[in-house]
């Protein structure tokens, strides 16, 4: 009898971690929907295509792709469709095309909070693109997401979910490694495609330095922050020695596409180090450097500060590293200490000696009582920080809005890899990115990089001639 009953557990248990366990499954389909709401009906939901309204009269399209575990497409035609989409776009107008890989716990499922609140991100942008068209007289762009799905966990159940964080991340450098670095090259590629269009048709000849209106932003949350930093990280580190200026001489660093930003990443401080150690050697950056990635840690983030050193601890046991790792920070004109083996076993955001900036809210308040910036408060904050961004000097503090950039002393003025730990009243824990405050950031980084020349938007808003 007890033998049954040992089995009966037994079988009932694997039965209810197999019912528990995320679905190993591709949730969009291939075809294409226009919704007449902000959030698509189900006839709309699990399309790979939907174009969507704002609630002040724009329009934005939101595309899906999806990776299995191993990192590879589920379906290349769901890529296909989306991409021959966004290049039939640009092929018309420009675009500002926004990518987003989510993070732990999170799929492409429809319903799911991070699609949510890519589509608000989303959103908002449609609406800024419309005022800064009309204030300027321009033609606005089509606001683009693509949302990069993966199996961001791997079971349901509340509380017991916490325990997949080493199954996923593992599962994430996976995805890093297979076919995401594909599909953000497409995305590159479309922006380079429509650069080459819009400068032919201007002069007829074109060339490296000509650029049309068409941005590229990638963004990654948790783990989809770590996808993204292995898919391009040696494209970043090869794109900063290879300025926009001359052959031998250093002018603006390069990114991929205009602006890459990871927020509470989950990966290692030491994987950051080659970025890290070649922006701190450079001690000047020009007036027109922008920023080219931004890496924003909660200081209240328990997963990446207290769980993953934990892990890495166990996960390291027998790796050999150097005690000591000595390199010039130009900014201070001192030699730095680097430990190695604790770079190692630190997420990225929490490595202090790895920090550029800090970001906190002008003044404490309940998030309920935060108010949305409207798209003309919006552009006005970004042609202020503009100026204060072009000007950075020692000890600065620049305003985007409700919040404060504050640069550490040992970062040079207009470094363009900002590692950024932010005060908990913005992101409260490791999954919460919908603070209005930290959205309306975020935004403004991305309005730095697609309008780099602000005097028309200043006359234009401020009377100013």
């Amino acid at each position: 009898m007890a033998r049954i009953t040992g089995l009966l557990a037994a079988v009932l248990s694997v039965g209810f971690f197999l019912t528990s366990c995320t679905p190993h499954t591709q949730y969009r389909d291939n075809g294409q929907c226009v919704s007449q709401t902000a959030v698509p009906n189900a006839d709309c939901e699990q399309h790979a295509l939907q174009y969507l309204p704002t609630d002040n009269g724009a329009q934005y399209l939101l595309g899906f792709i999806e990776f299995d575990d191993q990192g590879q497409l589920w379906d290349r035609q769901q890529m296909r469709t989306v991409l021959d989409t966004v290049y039939e776009q640009t092929a018309k107008k420009d675009i500002l095309l926004v990518s987003f890989v989510h993070g732990w716990k999170h799929s492409a499922a429809p319903g799911d909070s991070n699609i949510e609140t890519f589509r608000r991100f989303l959103a908002k942008l449609s609406d800024t693109e419309q005022f800064v068209a009309r204030t300027t007289g321009s033609q606005p762009r089509l606001v683009t997401g693509i949302y990069l799905g993966w199996r961001g966990g791997s079971l349901t159940v509340p509380y017991l979910e916490n325990i997949t964080f080493w199954d996923r991340k593992n599962t994430a450098e996976k995805v890093g490694h297979g076919r995401v670095t594909e599909v953000l090259s497409h995305l590159e590629d479309v922006k380079r495609t429509r650069d080459s269009m819009v400068c032919r048709a201007d002069d007829g000849v074109g060339g490296a330095d000509c650029e049309s209106s068409t941005r590229l932003i990638t963004l990654g949350h948790s783990f989809g922050g770590a996808i993204v930093h292995t898919a391009l990280a040696q494209i970043l580190e090869n794109r900063f020695i290879q300025t926009k200026g001359p052959a031998g001489q250093k002018s603006d660093v390069q990114g991929f596409g205009n602006l890459v930003v990871l927020i509470n990443p989950a990966f290692e401080a030491n994987l950051y180090t080659p970025l890290s150690d070649m922006s701190t050697e450079r001690g000047f950056y020009t007036a027109d450097q922008r920023p080219v990635l931004l890496i924003l840690t909660s200081e209240a983030d328990l997963a990446t500060k207290i769980a993953f050193p934990a892990g890495r601890r166990l996960s390291t046991m027998f790796e050999k590293s150097n005690s000591q790792h000595v390199r010039r920070n130009a900014a201070s004109g001192e030699l730095e200490s680097i430990d190695e083996q604790r770079a190692n076993r630190t997420a990225v955001g929490h490595f202090e000696p790895y920090r550029t900036h800090h970001l906190a809210p002008k003044a404490v308040q309940k998030r309920e009582a935060v108010q949305s910036a409207s798209a003309a408060e919006s552009v006005r904050t970004f042609v202020q920080a503009s100026d204060g961004w072009k000007n950075d000097t020692k000890g600065s503090r620049l305003e985007f809005g409700a919040v404060v950039l504050e640069r550490t002393a040992g970062s040079a003025a207009r470094n363009p890899y900002l590692v950024t730990s932010v005060d908990k009243n913005l992101i409260a824990g490791h999954n919460d990115i919908d603070d209005e405050r930290i959205i309306e950031f975020v935004k403004q980084l991305v309005l730095f990089s697609s309008y780099e020349n602000t005097e028309l938007l200043r006359q234009s808003l401020f009377h100013e001639k």
